[in-house]
């Protein structure tokens, strides 16, 4: 009996006590989450057997086994062996469930009676609940460590009295932010369930730096340091259990001293009873008015304090989002970047400035600068999305600023910069080689196919584009600047209004009211693709050449002629065979029809050999041909600006309904001839494609 499980898995999560675990399908492998912290992979358990790195599409289970296929429904990326012999029993079956315990497991049903077949983690300690908050679990036994003891909840608690455990951001108290925080060192030999599957913050830094970021940020409720790399694993929002390990780390505690509320109170008893007891008029007066003088500044600090509580109430909800990483201060973002200094790039919403941390590390910082709703809105989605986003090909986010009207994030540093910087050279710089451009090619193929269905939710960046895909030394590819993107539940998917992205890599249907959806960065990846494989923008206008690239790349094909495509400075050193598929997967992305565009899950299927290489439909690039005549009319109307902002959606509107009448691409650009007036007032960078 066959069962399948989707790899866009929904938001319906198993809640046990107060606390969440989930089952979760990604794009490379299956998890098990507690309050979204991965503490299982199926990758890492032992019975586990990987195949292929093609991204994974669903969960299927039969007879033989659990597996995980890729797209094409035949590659298989990942399977268990499950090889229980049903022999002749007519009622056998098998499912999978996640358990209560926070465990998945497949069970089979077999003459009349269950059997436990696979058990996800077999490591009980591995469970992030399994013994309460801060209790040890050594071998399935449950104890507190030294300093510590149990609680009312089945937790543990300090030992001493005098000190508690930090709270969280979201249940601060008065106690809380007005205390220094002190921490309390776990007993050697033990570690923390999740560090095994998260990275470290920081590296390269001392046990004090690493408490520092810890007492900085109230998500942070404990720190794990290990010593031989210098690293700084940091325990977020919610504490679970501990578990017996040596792995070379030492655990410390977030705690704050308490102090009595008598003892506050008795200090100011003291000398007010002694004055009241002095016979004395003169001093009644005196003490009269120091009252009410301490009575009046009292009322004008708590009006100060609902006035500062009213315009911080917005800075408190940004700054509760979870999953933060470390929050700087503007002195020290300002310090790190020597007074923005040295800038090395700018968006829609910001600047990018190169900055050094405290512990040597370059890093990117960008200073948000449109302020305002939207600009707020953009610095909100920007935390949220990319602080929770982990991928090899996505620019990690490493810290932020929220400081009055300031907004800065902490960005992943690369030092090659940009691709259209590595590509679009002159002169005697050097040309990017070809095994090079298609590592890019795949590496940006990879993160796009991550933020479309790896993450919690889907993502569309919406503003692709070489200016946004970034280089290190080693030609190592992440996609960067989420500025202009959009976190999409699943009922919002399918719906997105607000034109953004650049001229040049915007796809058609931003210019009518069609529906935006992930395909629009398939559209825009295309186009990119044809770029990197030209070496030079679609669209270029020099003395004896004007050339619409996308349309020469469609007619090449027709024809078979892929290597006449290529950047000549490459002299001829490519391999056709991936000159070829470039191509290919190039146009099949920039079909004018989206839902005939690939996914970018199955672009790195093909373009890593695991999916048969798709071939482009010449009817849905017909429009390349309108878009060509019209672009070697450039010089004409390359100063005129579009003053009536629905001519084009209804210029576009004709093209379609006459290219509908008469098939044919040639006989499309002909009976364009009925609508040249009207594209002839519309300027080559109002309409999508070249710019």
């Amino acid at each position: 009996m066959n069962s399948l499980f989707p790899a866009q898995p929904d938001d319906h999560d198993i809640s046990i006590g107060g606390s969440q675990y989930r089952l979760l399908l990604t794009s490379n492998d299956l998890l098990l989450q507690w309050n979204r912290i991965t503490f299982w992979k199926l990758s890492m358990d032992l019975k586990a057997f990987t195949h292929s790195y093609a991204p994974v599409s669903f969960l299927a289970m039969n007879a033989s086994g659990l597996y995980l296929f890729s797209g094409d429904g035949s590659t298989v990326v990942m399977h268990v062996s499950l090889n229980l012999n049903s022999g002749s029993s007519s009622d056998f079956f098998r499912f999978g469930r996640l358990g209560f315990d926070g465990r998945f497991k497949i069970m089979s049903f077999i003459n009349g009676g269950f059997v436990e077949e696979f058990l996800g983690p077999s490591e009980i300690c591995q469970i992030p609940t399994i013994c309460g908050k801060l209790k040890l679990c050594s071998a399935g036994t449950c104890s507190c460590p030294p300093s510590f003891t149990g609680d009312s909840r089945g937790g543990c608690v300090p030992a001493d009295s005098s000190i508690s455990l930090a709270s969280s951001c979201g249940n601060i108290s008065s106690l809380d932010s007005k205390s220094s925080f002190s921490y309390l060192r776990l007993m050697n030999g033990v570690d923390y369930f999740a560090n095994t599957f998260m990275e470290p913050v920081t590296h390269g830094v001392d046990l004090q730096f690493c408490k520092y970021l810890c007492s900085k940020n109230c998500s942070c409720l404990g720190l794990f340091y290990e010593n031989s790399s210098s690293s700084c694993l940091l325990i977020w929002n919610q504490i679970g259990s501990i578990m017996s390990a040596n792995k070379g780390r030492v655990g410390f505690i977030k705690t704050l001293q308490i102090t009595p509320i008598s003892e506050g109170r008795s200090r100011k008893r003291i000398p007010l009873v002694g004055l009241i007891l002095i016979p004395s008029s003169a001093l009644f007066l005196v003490i009269t008015f120091v009252v009410l003088l301490l009575w009046f500044r009292r009322w004008r600090i708590s009006v100060m304090l609902q006035r500062s509580d009213s315009s911080s109430s917005a800075e408190l909800e940004m700054s509760l989002i979870p999953g933060l990483p470390i929050r700087y201060s503007y002195n020290e973002i300002a310090t790190a970047t020597n007074n923005f200094k040295t800038q090395i790039g700018s968006g829609g919403f910001g600047i990018v400035y190169k900055g050094t941390l405290s512990d040597k590390t370059i890093v990117a910082v960008k200073k948000i600068t449109s302020f305002g709703v939207q600009g707020r809105r953009n610095f909100c989605a920007e935390i949220g999305v990319i602080g929770n986003i982990h991928h090899v090909n996505l620019v990690r986010l490493k810290g932020f600023c929220l400081q009055g009207r300031h907004r800065v994030l902490v960005l992943e540093y690369m030092n090659r910069g940009s691709l259209d910087e590595a590509l679009f050279v002159d002169g005697d710089d050097p040309v990017l080689e070809w095994k090079d451009r298609f590592q890019i090619t795949l590496g940006t193929a990879r993160g796009l196919a991550y933020l479309h269905s790896g993450c919690d939710h889907k993502i569309i960046h919406c503003d692709v584009k070489p200016e946004n895909i970034l280089l290190n030394d080693s030609l190592g590819v992440k996609i960067s600047d989420f500025g202009l993107s959009k976190l999409l539940t699943p009922e919002q998917s399918g719906l997105f209004t607000t034109l953004r992205g650049t001229r040049g890599y915007l796809a058609p249907e931003w210019l009518t009211s069609s529906t935006i959806s992930d395909k629009t960065d398939v559209y825009s990846f295309g186009m990119v693709v044809l770029e990197i494989v030209r070496g030079r923008k679609n669209w270029l206008l020099q003395e004896e050449e004007r050339v619409y690239f996308p349309l020469l790349a469609l007619q090449m094909h027709m024809e078979g002629r892929y290597l006449e495509l290529v950047d000549p400075r490459l002299e001829g050193k490519v391999r056709s065979d991936e000159v070829e598929m470039l191509v290919r997967v190039g146009l099949c992305c920039v079909h004018e029809d989206p839902a005939m565009r690939p996914t970018m899950a199955n672009v790195v299927g093909m373009l890593e050999g695991g999916i048969p290489m798709a071939d482009p439909i010449v009817e849905s690039l017909s429009f390349l041909y309108l878009y060509g005549r019209r672009f070697s009319e450039a010089t004409m109307v390359e100063n005129l600006t579009l003053q009536d902002p629905f001519a084009l959606q209804r210029a576009l509107t004709l093209a379609t309904s006459t290219s509908t009448r008469h098939g044919h691409p040639h006989n499309r650009e002909k009976n364009n001839n009925d609508i040249i007036s009207t594209f002839s007032y519309i300027s080559s960078q109002q309409v999508s494609g070249p710019r």
